[in-house]
């Protein structure tokens, strides 16, 4: 099988490595000539996944039509926020091609989800979406972990679970890719207050109080995109949140807790100089969507006010019980 995978980072040269295991044989791109220089010399990252080398036979190339001619399935793994500039360079080459979705977030300017950006520039309907508890260095250990896998079109699915699924890779399938994108962008937001409830000294049960409201949050929020409500109960959604609002791995969360340890703007600012926090930027995307549709998320509204506003985190606390 041969695969045209869109992304360097932590999460593509995870994929790679379940998919090298799967014997398919692969394509990576960069739009970077360092990087791709860097990944054909040291076969790597250090600093994204430690002591994880990707395999000899992956082609590491900053050439989009070579990464996408005569794949059978194309993988976009890269930043939300770079999706859209990507679609627009992959549009001559694009006819009827079956893509996999593996980036969470939405669009700031639009409040598209990342199918709609491609749908919106890409001549193809074959498009698909994974999302759950996965962080890839917990996939490169080759360790059980499951993904949902959304799509209209079976055959995309299909092709997807050919390239990802094996002996600890399990892939459950559903139609509801709305649903899956917006828990695999709405939990990061989320995972911001459970950070903060950490940074605040916030016991477990108080914890634990926070993540079953942030439950029925995602279930308001899903019935307000018209996705399926349970889909909440997914890989994507309740596998997806409990790790992401749990875990110190998880850079949404550690942001969450500087936050709630009351840190200084400079410390902020040099935090997401240095760090992608996904949360941090759909906030205001998924903020401003729901206002558009008149939708009230209270949780949703307090964590902007802290996070963006500057308000006190200690109002998380008294949220809780008042809400």
């Amino acid at each position: 099988m041969k695969i045209g995978l869109f992304g360097c980072g932590a999460y593509g040269m995870a994929l790679s490595s379940i998919m090298s295991e799967n014997k398919c044989n692969i394509t990576m791109w960069t739009r970077f000539l360092e990087e791709k220089e860097a990944m054909e010399k040291n076969r790597g990252n250090e600093k994204l996944i430690p002591n994880f080398k990707i395999a000899d036979s992956i082609t590491i190339t900053t050439d989009i039509e070579e990464t996408i001619k005569d794949k059978d399935l194309l993988i976009v793994a890269i930043p939300a926020a770079f999706v859209d500039d990507l679609a627009k360079d992959m549009a001559p080459y694009i006819k009827d091609n079956h893509i996999l979705i593996a980036t969470k977030g939405i669009e700031q300017d639009t409040g598209l989800f990342i199918n709609q950006i491609l749908e919106k520039y890409l001549d193809t309907k074959n498009i698909a979406a994974i999302s759950g508890p996965s962080f890839a260095i917990d996939l490169v250990s080759k360790m059980p972990a499951g993904l949902s896998v959304a799509s209209k079109n079976k055959t995309t699915i299909e092709l997807a679970k050919k390239a990802l699924q094996n002996k600890y890779i399990k892939l459950r399938e559903t139609d509801d890719i709305i649903g899956v994108e917006a828990c695999g962008s709405i939990k990061n937001v989320l995972a911001l207050a459970a950070g903060m409830l950490e940074g605040l000294g916030a016991n477990e049960s108080t914890k634990a109080m926070m993540l079953t409201e942030a439950f029925h949050d995602m279930e308001e929020i899903l019935d307000s995109f018209n996705a399926k409500k349970r889909t909440v109960t997914s890989f994507a959604g309740i596998g997806d949140l409990l790790l992401t609002c749990t875990s110190t791995k998880s850079r949404n969360y550690r942001f969450g807790k500087l936050l709630g340890q009351g840190a200084s703007k400079r410390e902020i600012e040099e935090f997401l100089s240095q760090t992608t926090v996904e949360g941090y930027y759909t906030l205001e995307s998924i903020y401003k969507l729901l206002k558009g549709k008149k939708v009230s998320i209270p949780i949703i509204d307090l964590i902007y006010d802290i996070a963006v506003e500057g308000k006190s985190p200690d109002k998380l606390l008294t949220f809780l019980v008042e809400k």
